[in-house]
């Protein structure tokens, strides 16, 4: 393990809580990585920037928001009686920072698509392990807690769970940076509240109104930002543009990009973790990258790939229309035969890089995952879920799952 610096206490305002503080060197030390700076240069909402302009702060800014959270949660269950050492402190802390650090450009747009059938929680624990040889045993320590591996479990439900840090974190920051007022919860309420009983978190029954609103908000921020139609639309002509970049350089085809992006691109489906360059690569690469070649690609001979990345670029976007039911495939199939007179370049095999369906589903609170428990005063603990008179029982909790075409906008008037 390197020699830690001399350190001083170190502040940052953030526009969400005020100042957050960063109390240890082992935090100041991850916080200065290259790897940890790398989250500066990617968007925490992907493309909802098209949609709602304010759209773009960072994941460098919500892990650190989901970071002070975590200090304030923390100290609760300290005043509490719960003991909690200053290495387990020190750990929990960089697990939470680095609970993101996995994640890919444009964050869940892009996520299993650029790096094909990998989560970013997979590659969060690559850079993690990676880490622990410059800091030591307390980053081991982060690893279990990150993997549920600590006996503590509470310390990883604070950090990933149906009620973690992270969650709070995103719910008020996108709220603060869309302007959308649903997302906003009693994030302080919820923390006061916490407690933790036979190494598991909990929340005191006093929450339980607290806790229906930040469920609620979920499902609100979901289908009004998240899953919004533009939005949605916007990101799966990302991955379009993705996929028709790499299937041109997998044909031999020259597309130019930075050389982390290229190495992505030429990638075969079941990307090797282990390639000795695959981390190198990852942690090189961020939505500028992206970004700056889908620009270049506005002017590739392809003519597929430059006119899906002329529409992003210049926020010609395809229409996206939801539904409660599925597609039928007769409407399909006219969108495609319609398309196919349109854009001459397209035939029966690439007619899919513009017009196609899919699902987008939601889950505001799933009974069968992390469960959210609410300890009662006469000791009774219950899920969520199944308290009397709870809204979660009987709406949130159930999925919804929307069906959902994507074509050019020029094909409306075709099909009238």
């Amino acid at each position: 393990m390197t020699d830690i610096p001399a350190f001083k206490k170190k502040i940052i305002n953030d526009p969400v809580y005020g100042f957050i503080s960063i109390d240890h060197p082992l935090v100041f030390q991850l916080i200065e990585h290259p790897w940890y700076q790398r989250l500066r240069r990617i968007h925490q909402m992907a493309l909802a920037q098209l949609v709602f302009p304010g759209a773009v702060h960072t994941r460098f800014q919500h892990s650190l928001g989901a970071y002070h959270l975590l200090m304030l949660a923390l100290q609760e269950l300290k005043n509490k009686g719960i003991a909690i050492d200053r290495e387990e402190e020190t750990a929990v802390k960089l697990a939470v920072l680095l609970h993101d650090a996995g994640h890919g450009p444009f964050s869940h747009a892009l996520e299993g698509k650029l790096v094909e059938g990998i989560g970013h929680e997979t590659i969060s624990r690559m850079i993690i392990r990676q880490l622990i040889p410059t800091m030591g045993s307390q980053m081991e320590m982060a690893l279990a807690i990150f993997d549920n591996q600590y006996p503590r479990r509470f310390l990883h439900q604070l950090v990933s769970s149906q009620l973690d840090v992270d969650r709070m974190d995103y719910l008020m920051r996108d709220s603060f940076y869309t302007g959308v007022a649903e997302g906003v919860i009693g994030y302080d309420r919820i923390l006061k509240m916490l407690t933790v009983l036979g190494d598991e978190l909990m929340v005191e029954e006093k929450a339980i109104y607290s806790i229906e609103k930040f469920i609620i908000a979920r499902r609100l921020m979901y289908w009004q930002v998240y899953l919004h139609k533009t939005v949605l639309s916007a990101e799966t002509m990302l991955v379009k543009i993705v996929q028709r970049a790499k299937d041109l350089c997998r044909k031999g085809v020259p597309v130019f990009a930075t050389p982390a992006l290229q190495f992505f691109l030429q990638t075969p489906a079941n990307a090797d973790i282990e390639h000795p360059d695959f981390l190198h690569y990852f942690c090189a690469l961020d939505d500028e990258d992206v970004l700056a070649c889908i620009k270049v690609w506005t002017q590739h001979e392809d003519p597929i790939l430059a006119t899906l990345s002329r529409a992003l670029i210049y926020r010609r976007l395809f229409r996206l229309e939801l539904s409660d039911h599925p597609i039928a495939a007769e409407r399909i199939t006219t969108f495609k035969e319609k398309c196919l007179q349109a854009f001459p370049f397209l035939d029966e095999e690439t007619v899919d890089y513009f017009v196609y369906s899919d699902t987008a589903t939601s889950y505001a609170y799933n009974p069968a995952d992390e469960n959210i428990r609410v300890l009662f005063k006469n000791h009774q603990v219950r899920d969520i879920s199944e308290v009397e008179n709870s809204l979660i029982n009987h709406t949130v909790s159930i999925p919804i799952k929307k069906f959902y075409i994507c074509y050019p906008k020029l094909l409306l008037e075709r099909i009238r």
